[in-house]
């Protein structure tokens, strides 16, 4: 052989160059490259966390069993903690960690695995920590001998007993497909996952790690910054961020470091309420510290979507649009029929809502609540947080979908409250947060058609709520819509002004007359002016501004006057027996009451509500009470007996005792008792009503005051009779 020769070579060949003829035979392992200089952890002996916590707050009953399993000389044993993002797992097992090496005299292992080149880096430094050579490791590292088998033997044959910490092992299949977690008689392992589902942890004991009580919550803060607030101050800031510790820790570490201007906790509080002026998540984030561990899990901003990001790589992208949709909802329990309406196709296909809700309670995203109703309960920063992220080429459909699915648990408008009704009070947060969140959205992704669609959300929530006498609740959702509306559609839209009327009557319900009043004339000039004065909508306003004349400022021809208009116009609009009609003519009835009033007007209202809607339905039980009501003003009592007990039969069945509907024909059969000399059974009849309105109404409400004043006249008027028998 003669001549020249070139070689070339790439990665681990090489050249060979020789005279005469040469076999060689090399064999080159691929699957394992020599690890890269500084792959390997600095250390296995410390953990790697970002910030320790001062002092373990809570957390008793986890850490008397982990002390337990130190204490008795434990081996053999695998415990998993597990939970959502940010709660604190880590800090446990730095704790238990301490006390394994500094109380117990183990020896103590650290090893972070967010994904498997960082697992296998430092399961292999465990290795050479419990004695591994360095042709051992070689030979590992190189995948010419099981890595996995290394440790565990080096473990197993370890002097020392040992605690192993394996550290966000967010992904278990690497654990699992590598058989990287085993049991040894030399010592204890503890992990740390988001990872819920047991079949990732057969034999090993599972614990979750939650949110921390509210005294605890609030001393992570004082132990934090302890020159800022007092104890209660600091609860109210862990409630505001759900007691969770990432959240806290953030908190307190932001309070702790200002330098300029420095705030108090009380300050931090309302920076933190002040909704869009000040970004939430963004404050928390601004007290991020870290110490050589992933940024993105010591963020508010960040630490949820790692979650995401591995649910993308198992072929569930479905899990993040179901988390952005339950962002437009409260942290309050969520009921779970509310994923199978038929609206939640517009953003996840129905066939793949089950595996997108298991990806998220997995990994511990969201939690079930047990029922009845049975209940997810997703953390108020994660929701947060998601919202944050969310993009705004996205925010129309979800809030959409969103107000699509409470609209089927949320009553019509026009069909009438019954007792027998799902109860409203599990809807509430959600709708407000949805409102909320619209509020936000408004200009920034969300159009005006689709928050008119959430203040018809709020609209029927408050009805409703009226409806079943909770006053107060839907004075306050109706308080919050009108607020809410009136910045992103303006105080003239439609579906502002139909908020604003069922705000009057709430105030009236409520005793507070002169502010009714205000709202409903504001009302009424807002409807005259967009929808005229014969519109529908102002018709409306004229029946809710005919209460408060009638029976605060008593103008009783002038509100009689209106619902003459209302009853004339909905005639023409609708015929005089429709439902809208009736209710007007009911009203016409009651400002009309007197002596002059012929009863057969009462009659034949009553005979058209029943032939309408039939004997029960609670348009013809008001028609039915008016009727009473008119019967007993003008002294012809013996008429209404029957009337008066029909109705209140009638509001008990469909409303319950304690209704104020109920209430308000118990007082009238009170008065007409009383007015037929019945003395003690009209007295005994006040007192439970002024009983039952102080518990419902308050003490101090008109209505109250006013059965009172009525027990007092019967109770006079019995003992009068007896003095007057006695002689």
């Amino acid at each position: 052989m003669s001549g020249p020769t070139e070689g070339r070579a790439e990665d681990n060949g090489r050249v060979y160059q020789s005279r005469g003829d040469q076999h060689i035979t090399e064999h080159h392992h691929h699957g394992s490259p020599a690890v890269p200089p500084g792959a390997a952890p600095d250390s296995v002996r410390q953990p790697a966390v970002g910030r320790a916590p001062v002092v373990l707050r809570d957390r008793l009953e986890l850490m008397t069993q982990l002390r337990t399993a130190l204490d008795e000389g434990g081996a053999d044993q695998v415990f998993v903690l597990h939970g959502l993002g940010g709660c604190g797992k880590t800090a446990v097992a730095s704790e238990v960690f301490r006390i394994a090496t500094v109380e117990g005299g183990r020896a103590g292992l650290w090893v972070n695995a967010p994904d498997l080149a960082s697992l296998r880096a430092g399961m292999l430094a465990v290795a050479a920590d419990r004695g591994a050579s360095e042709g051992e490791l070689t030979a590992a590292r190189n995948g010419l001998r099981a890595a996995a088998d290394l440790v565990w033997e080096r473990l197993d044959r370890s002097g020392q007993p040992w605690l192993l910490v394996i550290d966000n092992a967010d992904d278990p299949a690497i654990l699992r497909e590598g058989n990287w977690l085993r049991t040894s008689p030399g010592g204890i392992t503890l992990v740390t996952t988001r990872q819920v589902a047991s079949h990732w942890w057969p034999g090993a004991t599972l614990h979750h790690v939650g949110v921390l009580p509210r005294e605890d919550a609030a001393q992570v803060l004082c132990d934090l910054a302890p020159e800022r607030g007092t104890p209660e101050e600091a609860a109210e800031i862990a409630d505001r961020l759900g007691r969770l510790p990432l959240a806290l820790t953030l908190a307190g570490g932001y309070l702790a470091h200002q330098v300029i201007s420095p705030w108090s906790m009380a300050e931090y509080g309302r920076a933190l309420e002040r909704g869009n002026e000040v970004d939430p998540i963004e404050l928390l984030d601004q007290g991020a510290a870290y110490s050589g561990a992933h940024p993105s899990r010591h963020l508010a901003s960040t630490t949820w979507e790692l979650s995401l990001d591995a649910l993308r790589a198992q072929g569930l992208p479905e899990a993040t649009v179901l988390v952005r949709v339950l962002s437009c909802w409260s942290h309050d329990p969520m009921p779970l029929h509310l994923l199978t309406g038929p609206g939640i196709d517009t953003v996840v296909p129905r066939a793949r809502i089950e595996s997108a809700l298991r990806g998220l309670l997995d990994h511990s995203l969201t939690r079930l609540v047990p029922g009845p109703p049975r209940c997810l309960r997703t953390h108020g920063v994660l929701l947060e947080s998601i919202a944050r992220g969310t993009p705004a080429d996205q925010r129309d459909v979800l809030v959409s979908t969103a107000a699509e699915l409470l609209m089927p648990v949320l009553p019509e408008v026009s069909r009438p409250w019954a007792r027998e009704d799902p109860p409203l009070a599990p809807y509430v947060p959600h709708t407000l947060a949805l409102l909320r969140r619209a509020a936000q959205w408004a200009g920034a992704g969300v159009g005006q058609a689709t928050t008119a669609r959430v203040l018809e959300c709020t609209l029927r929530l408050a009805i409703a709520l009226h409806r079943a006498g909770d006053y107060a609740s839907a004075l306050s959702v109706a308080q919050e819509a009108v607020a809410r509306g009136t910045n992103v559609l303006g105080a003239n839209h439609p579906a502002v002004i139909a908020v604003r009327q069922r705000e009057g009557r709430s105030l009236y319900r409520l005793g507070r007359y002169e502010e009714a009043e205000a709202v409903h004339r504001l009302a009424l000039a807002d409807c005259t002016a967009v929808f005229g004065a014969d519109g529908v909508e102002t018709l409306e306003s004229c029946m809710g501004l005919s209460s408060v004349l009638a029976w605060f400022l008593d103008q009783k021809d002038a509100a009689a006057a209106l619902v003459r208009r209302a009853v004339e116009g909905r005639t023409a609009a609708f015929g005089a027996a429709h439902p809208s009609t009736l209710v007007a003519r009911t009203y016409l009835l009651e400002f009309t009451a007197g002596p002059e009033l012929d009863p057969a007007t009462g009659h034949a209202l009553l005979s058209d509500c029943h032939r309408a809607v039939g004997p029960g339905h609670p348009i013809a039980l008001d028609a039915e009470l008016n009727l009473g009501f008119a019967l007993v003003t003008a002294s012809r009592q013996t008429l209404a007996v029957p009337h008066v007990r029909t109705v209140v039969e009638g509001f008990e069945r469909a409303y319950g005792i304690d209704h104020p509907k109920t209430l308000a024909a118990r007082f009238l059969r009170s008065r007409m008792l009383g007015e037929i000399g019945r003395f003690e059974e009209a007295a005994a009849e006040a007192k439970r009503v002024a009983a039952a309105r102080a518990r419902v109404l308050g003490a101090d409400h008109p209505w109250t005051r006013l059965s009172l004043e009525r027990l007092g006249e019967w109770q006079r008027a019995r003992d009068a009779q007896v003095s007057d028998d006695a002689e």
